[in-house]
């Protein structure tokens, strides 16, 4: 009986290979041409990545990766990271390693290191001797662990407890480890690791590392306390530049130093983490934000409401957030012997409202808007500004419609989210998340609301992608997500078709055949929360808020003295005109004042002297631009108010 000695490969564009059996991936290349063999640095084996030298086997689809395409940038960070834990241990010997995984734009490693803190110089130290290693071009051999045992007494003899911990954990789960060799198959370093990796470091050209921070083994503050060392690689210097200058462009917007230097809102030890205080200047900002919200929603057809911040327990038990949410919720308050939470969601508010009357088809679809305010816990190591809270305000809304209605509301809600992040500057993607494998619900409800938000978008020509599987266990959903002034993505507007609280709350209408059926229910915020989306904004504007935004609009500065009575009336004629307006009479000199003003990131400053006096006209700077030359202060006010009504941001 003869033995099959080769192997069928399927390549991505349909044809086949064939080879003997055993052959690897990297044979696989050579075979195809010796120049993408050359460049080969890993495989992607029926949709998952794998080492170059994996062993191939009948039927498998096998793409060459090379440096251009994105899946290999997991490949070289995934790697580079162990080449920055190789190269922390020879400089620091008694350091014990965790685990490092790749995360956006990057990696980080969590290091052991006893009666050391690593410092600024130790980075710079770590990143030569990564280089080292990158010149060697150690090969990254995968190496199955045969002898779980007697691999734990090496990992326990070396004193590497978290290594042995893990391998413990995954012993039943063919665990590997990834042996460093030199030239002549010396190993001169491993760690435990399923993989994959490039297969050598001599592929590794262009890393940084960025910081570091402290952490918790397994995030356990219970635990040993670790030292986190972040860092990034790309394939070319030049990608490695861009992200670094991306990165100090971003350091410059961070929201947190700019609300310092803009005076916008500030937090406080005495009243608790993630609690945002808004200062005048950033409230400003909110008012003018909320009240073309509000006239948007009114073009749309949109009620407004407002719900307690605080209810019964019990309606949180009907809606389902104290048994799949509580960890989020804050404790419960005794008020009259009945327990009391603060609230996490505004839905139940306005099914509650919904629910005060019988309702008939006649009155559908039903739009609530609510400018809400709700309490979530969020661990304090994870709050970050304005932009993680723990108490914020949604601009949450919820449409009941019925089935025949609902395409039309949710294309309804795209062209209020296209109206809105157009207006502020953002480019936008969406994804459609669908059923995951545990879903509340029918497959013919959960095909007609995905069904619903998916002809929506088409019909928009909306580019999105699908997430599979990625809809909450109740309901389908459209996420939109932000791009901003340097390109970093922002979680967006989100849209959901509700397929479980309609049934809980049984939330209904009288149909045209006079029975009740349940409401198609659709939760929706555009902004999210007021607290993010502001937080998010500083950052894309870098503080510099277009005109119809900016806290002062305007600044009025006369030269000197003679020139205040002046300064005086052109500022209140301004202020009469509902202009933001800071009149500045102080005894600096104009070019102080007037880089004062531009430090405050001020559109027009408005300069006063004896030309302006006596021609009754003001002189003209604006920000960016300069010098804008003088003129009437009828045609400076229509200037504004032309840019204003347009929303533009100069």
């Amino acid at each position: 009986m003869s033995v099959n000695t080769q192997v069928k490969i399927k390549l991505p564009d349909g044809s086949e290979k064939t080879l003997d059996q055993g052959k690897t991936g990297a044979d696989l290349a050579k075979e195809i041409s010796e120049g993408l063999f050359r460049k080969a640095v890993g495989l992607s084996i029926n949709g998952e990545l794998s080492d170059l030298y994996t062993p191939l086997t009948d039927g498998m689809e096998v793409k060459i990766l090379t440096a251009d395409d994105p899946q290999s940038i997991e490949l070289l960070r995934h790697s580079t990271a162990h080449v920055m834990a190789q190269a922390v241990q020879k400089l620091f010997p008694q350091a014990k390693i965790a685990i490092g995984p790749t995360i956006d734009n990057g990696f980080y490693y969590d290091f052991e290191i006893k009666d050391h803190s690593l410092s600024t110089e130790d980075l710079a130290n770590i990143e030569a001797e990564m280089k080292k290693i990158a010149e060697a071009k150690q090969r990254l051999v995968r190496y199955n662990i045969t002898d779980v045992d007697k691999q734990l007494k090496e990992f326990e003899s070396q004193g590497e407890k978290f290594k042995a911990e893990l391998l413990r954990e995954h012993r039943d789960h063919n665990p590997t480890l990834y042996l460093m060799q030199d030239k002549d198959g010396n190993t001169i370093w491993n760690d435990l690791c399923r993989g994959p990796h490039l297969p050598s470091t001599g592929l590794i050209k262009a890393f940084k590392l960025l910081k570091v921070s402290g952490s918790y083994w397994r995030g356990d503050e219970h635990k040993e306390q670790l030292q986190r060392i972040y860092a990034t690689a790309f394939w070319t210097k030049k990608d490695l530049e861009d992200y670094l200058h991306k990165l100090e462009e971003a350091e410059k917007r961070d929201h947190r130093k700019l609300a310092k230097q803009l005076d916008l809102f500030s937090t406080h030890e005495e009243v608790g983490p993630g609690l945002i205080f808004w200062h005048p200047n950033l409230a400003t900002v909110r008012d003018c934000i909320e009240n073309y919200w509000r006239a948007e929603h009114r073009r749309r057809g949109y009620q407004f409401v407002y719900t307690p911040h605080i209810a019964s327990e019990h309606l949180y038990e009907i809606s389902g957030h104290l048994e799949n949410y509580k960890e989020n919720m804050y404790s419960p308050m005794d008020i009259d012997g009945q327990a009391y939470r603060a609230k996490p969601m505004n839905c139940p508010g306005h099914i509650m409202i919904y629910k005060s009357k019988l309702r008939s088809y006649r009155d559908l679809p039903i739009r609530m808007a609510e400018l809400g305010t709700v309490y979530r816990y969020e661990r304090s190591g994870v709050l970050h500004g304005m932009l993680r809270v723990r108490g914020f305000t949604q601009d949450d809304s919820h449409i009941f419609c019925t089935p025949e209605q609902l395409e039309g509301e949710i294309s309804g809600i795209l062209d209020l989210i296209d109206a809105l992040m157009t207006t502020f500057g953002y480019k936008y993607k969406a994804y459609l998340a669908t059923k995951p494998a545990q879903a509340m619900g029918t497959d013919e409800e959960w095909e007609m609301a995905t069904g619903a938000l998916e002809r929506a978008m088409q019909k928009r020509g909306m580019d999105y992608e699908v997430d599979e599987g990625g809809g909450a266990f109740y309901a389908p959903k459209i996420d939109v997500k932000l791009f901003d002034a340097i390109g970093r993505e922002w979680q967006g507007p989100t849209v959901q078709v509700d397929l479980n609280l309609p049934e809980r709350f049984d939330v209904n209408y009288v149909g045209e055949d006079g029975n009740k059926h349940h409401t198609v229910m659709v939760h929706r915020a555009v902004l999210g929360s007021m607290e993010r989306f502001c937080g998010g904004l500083i950052e894309h504007y870098a503080g510099a808020f277009p005109l119809w935004l900016a806290p002062t609009q305007v600044a009025v500065i006369p030269i000197s003295d003679r020139h205040q009575e002046h300064a005086r009336k052109t500022a209140k004629a301004l202020t009469d005109l509902d202009m933001r307006v800071h009149l500045d009479e102080r005894s600096e000199t104009i070019n102080y004042r007037i880089r004062e003003a531009q430090m405050q990131q001020t559109p027009y400053m408005v300069v006063i002297g004896d030309k302006e006096v006596e021609g009754d006209a003001v002189a003209v700077r604006h920000r960016r631009q300069g010098d804008l030359g003088s003129m009437k202060l009828s045609d400076f006010v229509e200037k504004m108010k032309a840019e204003v009504e347009k929303k533009e941001y100069v």
